[in-house]
């Protein structure tokens, strides 16, 4: 089935959007703001926070950058209207990097600071190892700045990741620390999923001994049952942690946590690029294929 599921993957750009819609409906709040702060207050009455991610990574253009900037903006105002318990994640290539640094910059600042006066916390997001770096300097600059309602992503499948983490330590930064679902050669990248699972462990050590916000976000149950009994063993409040997990996976999974007094956290991708969104994340995860081939089947079977 791996093998079936990668070959589909590698045509899935020449396949009717309906046929890739059919599992990415399950995991994207829709095209519209509208959708997605909908779905954010059916979690917020169920006692479940949100991020809000506006879809659109890689623009080509800088009007494309500012547009994004624009949205991320509206989802700001969204957020405070509604006082939802929810923040923006951001990607910086959606804000123009590979165009203009400097300029990209610059709008992520924005955001910041209207965040900032709207009381609200943004995240940047973290994306394949080429924009790590900058990734890491924006966030610097920010927290220099004086910006505190600020977050960052550590990938741990990147082999460079405590090191990163220890360098940020001085801030106290607040960490989404994640697997990492980008392609990645052997030198920078631990390619086995056990050694992924045994770096996970040892960064959320290390962040949970020094006390940092950390947003644990994975949906792997051995993962989840350590951090479950790490958070007990350093005695950790729940204002200093939270799961996150993705919209559409393992849903029982976060109503459990839930129940069992947890904070948690559903990440809500919405927007009007959700096509070119699911092709990248079912090229970077094949197997995902797979659940659109058997839902197929099921229509079918249902006709």
């Amino acid at each position: 089935m791996a093998r079936i599921s990668a070959a589909l993957a590698r045509l899935l750009p020449v396949l009717p959007r309906r046929f890739v819609w059919l599992v990415a409906r399950r995991y994207i709040a829709g095209t519209t703001q509208e959708e997605a702060i909908q779905v954010a207050q059916q979690f917020a009455a169920r006692g479940i926070r949100s991020t809000l991610d506006v879809l659109g990574e890689f623009v080509t253009t800088w009007e494309q950058a500012q547009q994004y900037a624009e949205q991320g903006l509206a989802v700001l105002d969204a957020i405070a209207q509604h006082r939802l318990p929810a923040y923006l994640s951001v990607k910086l290539t959606a804000l123009g990097v590979d165009i203009d640094p400097e300029g990209s910059y610059g709008l992520l600042r924005m955001l910041v600071e209207q965040a900032q006066q709207r009381e609200l916390f943004v995240r940047i997001d973290m994306e394949n190892s080429p924009y790590t770096d900058v990734t890491l300097d924006f966030y610097r600059r920010l927290r220099s700045a004086g910006y505190e309602n600020i977050g960052i992503v550590i990938q741990a499948y990147l082999r460079r990741s405590r090191a990163d983490i220890e360098s940020l330590l001085p801030l106290r930064p607040a960490i989404r620390l994640c697997k990492g679902i980008y392609i990645e050669p052997p030198e920078i990248a631990y390619q086995s999923r056990r050694e992924i699972q045994e770096n996970y462990k040892q960064l959320l050590e290390l962040l949970l001994q020094y006390g940092v916000p950390t947003a644990i976000a994975t949906h792997d149950e051995e993962l989840i049952c350590f951090a479950i009994e790490a958070l007990r063993r350093y005695e950790v409040p729940p204002q200093r942690y939270e799961f996150q997990m993705l919209l559409g996976v393992r849903p029982d999974r976060r109503e459990l946590l839930r129940r069992q007094g947890h904070p948690v956290r559903v990440y809500i991708p919405f927007g009007e690029h959700w096509y070119a969104y699911s092709l990248r994340r079912l090229r970077e995860n094949p197997n995902i294929v797979a659940h659109i081939v058997r839902a197929l089947f099921r229509r079918d079977q249902q006709r």
